[in-house]
């Protein structure tokens, strides 16, 4: 029997492995807690890519972030360079790149050096956001009119297409210009495209152009069913996808004890609440928070963070991912562990993994 091919569509789908109703992915934001380095943080990012690819977890992405002490995701594309030199097997992309902040042809570049880094392993992960604040947004951009980069999202969207399949039409300013590495150079494969969002602008979008979708639930659970909802009904088959394929990103922390998961947790919360408050830094310790005199508001606030995420026992985190699945309809969930100290993340990633069984990969050896 002949071999079949892999398709695009194959980079896309993953494979739910052990008793997971659907695949189980990772989402990293390099944190770095209180009395931590960013040294320690990228090192634990390349233990917890090894741990995901070791037990099944389909992909790694990693987030752009900028101008926040406790998260040290600020360049994904180096990071993931990294994480594919101490990989062989999984999927590792960015989740995702805040395409208004970078020149496409800069995006095309870079993700297709990746791609020849670690050929078939790569997604392209975009957002329309800034993943920083106002200020920090108008220095990476170097103009102040940050709804025009937003508002021109389908054009570049558009344009870092045709630099990765390298198809400008003939007259085009740009069709002489070609993306190094990239098919000018032969005939290759490509990095898929993933559209992300938190409200229902990348869900249309995604779903007119036939594109995979990712929701942010771990920060914007309020408009996940409505957001998947409008991808699902807008959905037009394409030459990716023949069918919705939507994964959501959710915030999930399992230990050993229900107590220790609620430590981890409330600190990362703790480290939002200062975010949101216009007081970044470093993600706090667990003693920090549990010792945080809160106000009303600010307790308020924390309650309602800490609703949307799914902690506790291994038995407590499958259920409450299994239950949000169901609700979803999510293809695939990728989930983000968020606290303080790096050891815990890794072991909660672990413990999620032996919750569904999933099973113990070989490894593949270097080439």
């Amino acid at each position: 029997m002949p071999r079949r091919v892999p398709t695009v569509t194959d980079a896309i789908r993953g494979e739910a492995r052990g008793t997971a109703p659907v695949p189980l992915s990772v989402l990293d934001l390099v944190t770095v807690g209180s009395g931590r380095t960013a040294s320690q943080a990228l090192a634990t990012s390349v233990e917890l890519s090894r741990l995901a690819e070791r037990r099944g977890f389909h992909r790694h992405w990693v987030a752009e972030h900028h101008s926040m002490p406790g998260v040290a995701s600020s360049s994904p594309a180096v990071i993931l360079a990294h994480l594919a030199a101490h990989t062989r097997r999984i999927r590792l992309g960015s989740g995702g790149v805040m395409l208004p902040n970078h020149a496409p042809l800069v995006v095309a570049e870079q993700f297709g050096t990746l791609e020849a880094f670690a050929p078939g392993r790569i997604d392209l992960g975009l957002g329309r956001a800034p993943g920083t604040d106002g200020a920090t947004a108008a220095a990476l951009r170097r103009t102040d009119r940050l709804n025009e980069g937003a508002d021109d999202f389908p054009e570049q969207l558009a344009e870092l297409t045709r630099f990765l399949d390298d198809d400008f039409p003939d007259g085009h300013p740009y069709a002489r210009i070609h993306a190094v590495p990239g098919p000018v150079q032969g005939p290759k494969g490509r990095p898929p495209i993933w559209l992300l969002g938190s409200s229902g602008f990348s869900a249309r979008l995604a779903g007119l152009l036939g594109l995979p979708f990712a929701f942010a639930h771990h920060f914007s659970a309020r408009n996940t069913v409505p957001a998947l909802d409008l991808y699902r009904d807008s959905f037009r088959p394409s030459g990716v996808l023949d069918a919705p394929y939507a994964m959501i990103g959710v915030s999930a922390f399992a230990a050993e004890e229900a107590a220790q998961a609620r430590r981890q947790v409330l600190a990362g919360a703790l480290a939002m609440l200062r975010l949101r408050t216009g007081r970044p830094g470093l993600v706090p310790t667990p003693e920090e928070a549990a010792a945080y005199g809160f106000s009303p508001a600010e307790r308020e606030f924390v309650d309602g963070w800490l609703a949307n995420i799914v902690y506790g026992t291994p038995d407590e985190v499958r259920t409450g991912l299994d239950d949000l699945r169901k609700r979803t309809g999510a293809d695939e969930l990728m989930i983000t562990a968020n606290g303080h100290g790096g050891e815990e993340r890794v072991r909660s990633y672990e413990l999620i993994a032996d919750a569904y069984e999933l099973p113990e990969l070989p490894e593949v050896p270097e080439p």
